[in-house]
């Protein structure tokens, strides 16, 4: 991270750690000269993947949802309670990006760990900051396709019911409420590349 020559750092603070994020604040000198403390958390780099299946890979032993039931190209979703806003949403898979891994690698591990799909090919679609203000957080929007069965291996915090969605109602499907910004974001950079 760069500072602007006007901005000078005069503390930088960490006021708590947990397994999920850092918190703390930046004790700035403003290019006017007055202080002001800028409050931040720090999370890891997270990927979103958009992946593709046709309905014929789904079969009634794989336990996922097949959405309308229709054949064709269809999008991986997840549908999970939120404890932290108290919601139940439908999302596409994502995780975290560990030490040493790339978005797509990340990708590719999280949608077979979350859905039991494996990917043949992935490519990153964008890579951005999310929520500038607070966070200290970058995203990865992973899109996927040639989807085969694989394992399936939830982590301990992780309750997801699969499911499906046709590919030409997943942005409106996903814009139903609660809708959450990574789901659509994806499926809007996907969209504009011409991917779904």
């Amino acid at each position: 991270m760069t500072i602007p020559d006007e901005w000078d750092l005069q503390e930088a603070v960490t006021e708590y750690e947990t397994p999920w994020y850092d918190g703390g604040y930046d004790l700035l000198e403003q290019p006017d000269g007055t202080e002001k403390r800028y409050y931040w958390a720090d999370l890891p780099p997270a990927v979103v993947v958009v992946a593709r299946i046709d309905a014929s890979v789904l079969d009634s032993d794989d336990g996922v949802d097949d959405g309308d039931g229709t054949d064709g190209d269809h999008l991986l979703f997840v549908e999970q309670y939120r404890p932290t806003i108290r919601e139940t949403h439908l999302e596409l898979p994502a995780g975290i990006v560990e030490d040493g891994e790339s978005y797509t690698h990340a990708a590719a591990r999280e949608l077979e760990e979350e859905t039991g799909f494996k990917p043949s090919s992935t490519v990153l679609v964008q890579e951005y900051a999310v929520a500038t203000g607070v966070l200290r957080h970058d995203r990865g929007v992973v899109y996927a396709e040639g989807l085969e069965p694989g394992e399936r291996e939830l982590d301990n915090n992780e309750f997801l019911e699969v499911t499906t969605v046709p590919i030409e109602s997943a942005l409106e499907r996903a814009r139903e409420q609660p809708a959450n910004d990574s789901t659509l974001t994806s499926l809007l950079l996907a969209s504009e590349d011409d991917l779904i």
